[in-house]
């Protein structure tokens, strides 16, 4: 039994109000919060490139954007849907808020530093957007040289700034969260009896302290070689560009694991939830997100199958990222022998649940034909692979984000909200998203290149289906913006558990204090200890 209950202090909602008290609070929660407002903001503004792109791809020519204003477009929604919103959000906005009070603590370890974290991301999001009001970046957001190091006249060393400064970001987030997990956890909080989430958060903390100053410094040395016509890139200079490569994707692809590990994370905590039971193999399921971790460092080198990389190099490559589905499939079937026979109930987070897993599990089956290297140098640059990447970072991540906003939303507003309506987006999402991404598969299988702005017209109808798909998809992510504001307006007070949940963050009030808990907190049972029966409070 965990002891936490006792806690009625002011919220931290409640607390001192004012701009000037939320720019310099160092309560955990009110960090998450500026996260969730932020990315929320960059959010739409990446939305709103992917709606000109599809806008675009509607017809064969093109007849809304020049070839250079489109590359500027698709650049600017892969920088900052990548940087600026998939990478921080569940990290930033449910570590920030739950971690602490899921360890039965206080606040982060270092407070000071969260709130610098957050005025860091911040500022390296402006850096970035100034790019787009000083001409655009017409790169793509990988940055490949030389094209950005010499040839681009485009804005590229504003963005690579911009990028560069939120990097600190992520290092300082993670390690506030290393620490935290090592030295503050509850008395009785053993490694065993953490939420898997945190197991989550621990691991994808992990990547971003050793992946995350690696890209770093390769975006500041491209800025260098453009400002100081230096030659780490420049063949003509002695440089290499298919070093670039190397050095980028040695974070990039770790950085995949950052988007989905966290909702892994989310994903375990729901699925126990929904189904009243501890989940299926908890071990497996924590140490595979750490093998996740791990081998997420080994597998770079599928991405340069087609850049010059010997062939034998490339067969352990291949190798080693097909090993990669080993422990992604321990979750997937540990979630689902969680779910079997358990007492499921079709609340809205389920809904979230079972899209997650099916658009995870689409995305992780064609991430095998990418790491073929026979199919992969078919479908190298292809829509084919626009359409894995999406069902794996925006079907996975984003449905694992926002299974985690509804799941966790009364507790940290202490507002309810309509469970119809989160219902409708759930479906819309799943629906929208499979009509969006789906023919994009066979597009890319047909051997039409990402990047275009033109095809030729027998490639029509299934780029107009993925446009019509991207409007349903749309509908589908706007829907909560309204019933969630609707719930903070005229919601109904939340319980402090809703979902009749396990876990420290459902024994303290909804919302929580400020100080999260006014005893001392002792944790004497497993995770997940769910009893046969409950009751549901939702309404």
């Amino acid at each position: 039994m965990s002891h936490a209950i006792g806690t009625t202090g002011t919220s931290y909602l409640d607390a001192p109000h004012g701009l000037a008290s939320w720019l310099l609070t160092k309560d955990h929660k009110r960090i998450a919060m500026l996260y969730l407002i932020s990315i929320t903001i960059f959010f739409a503004v990446g939305a709103m490139f992917a709606a000109t792109i599809r806008a675009e791809l509607a017809t064969p020519q093109g007849d809304l954007l020049d070839s250079d204003m489109y590359n500027k477009i698709f650049t600017l929604h892969g920088v900052v849907m990548i940087f600026f919103f998939l990478i921080p959000s569940i990290p930033a906005v449910l570590g920030n808020f739950l971690l602490p009070i899921m360890c039965g603590t206080k606040d982060l370890a270092f407070p000071r530093i969260n709130l610098l974290s957050w005025y860091i991301f911040i500022a390296g999001a402006i850096i970035t957007l100034a790019a787009v009001f000083n001409g655009g970046v017409d790169t793509g957001w990988t940055f490949y040289t030389p094209y950005s190091s010499i040839a681009s006249e485009s804005s590229v060393t504003v963005a690579a700034l911009g990028v560069f400064v939120t990097g600190f970001s992520s290092i300082l987030t993670g390690l506030n969260f290393i620490v935290t997990v090592h030295r503050m956890r509850a008395p009785g909080l053993t490694w065993f009896r953490l939420p898997l989430f945190v197991w989550a958060i621990y691991a994808t903390s992990l990547v971003m302290i050793l992946g995350t100053p690696v890209v770093a410094i390769t975006v500041l040395l491209v800025a260098a070689e453009r400002a100081l016509h230096l030659g780490f890139f420049d063949p003509t200079r002695g440089g290499d560009p298919v070093l670039f490569q190397h050095l980028f994707w040695f974070y990039s692809h770790p950085a995949v694991y950052i988007m989905i590990l966290p909702a892994m994370g989310v994903m375990s905590e729901l699925v126990a939830a929904v189904s009243r039971k501890q989940v299926f193999g908890y071990s497996f399921v924590a140490f595979s997100s750490l093998a996740i971790a791990v081998l997420g460092f080994l597998v770079w080198g599928h991405h340069l199958f087609v850049s010059s990389q010997s062939i034998y190099a490339g067969l352990v490559f291949s190798i080693i990222t097909m090993l990669v589905a080993v422990p992604s499939a321990v979750k997937t079937f540990n979630w689902t022998a969680t779910m079997y026979k358990g007492s499921v109930t079709w609340e809205s987070p389920t809904y979230w649940v079972v899209g997650f897993m099916g658009l995870f599990t689409i995305g992780g089956l064609t991430g095998l034909f990418l790491a073929t290297m026979g199919l992969d140098i078919h479908l190298t640059d292809t829509y084919f692979v626009v359409a894995h990447f999406h069902y794996i970072m925006v079907g996975g991540a984003i449905m694992g984000y926002l299974g985690g906003m509804h799941f966790w939303w009364p507790k940290m507003t202490g507002r309810l909200y309509s469970e119809a309506g989160a219902k409708a987006s759930a479906i819309l999402v799943f629906v929208g998203f499979n009509l969006t991404f789906f023919p994009q598969f066979l597009l890319g299988y047909m051997g039409m290149p990402r990047r275009y702005h033109a095809y030729p017209p027998e490639w029509q109808v299934l780029n107009v289906l993925s446009s019509a798909g991207a409007s349903v998809l749309a509908i589908g992510y706007l829907l909560p913006a309204f019933y969630l504001t609707y719930s903070l307006i005229k919601g109904a007070k939340a319980p402090a558990n809703p979902w009749g949940a396990k876990g420290l963050e459902w024994t303290i009030p909804s919302p929580p204090p400020t100080f999260n808990f006014e005893d001392d907190v002792v944790v004497d049972e497993p995770a997940y200890n769910y009893k046969p029966a409950r009751e549901v409070h939702v309404g």
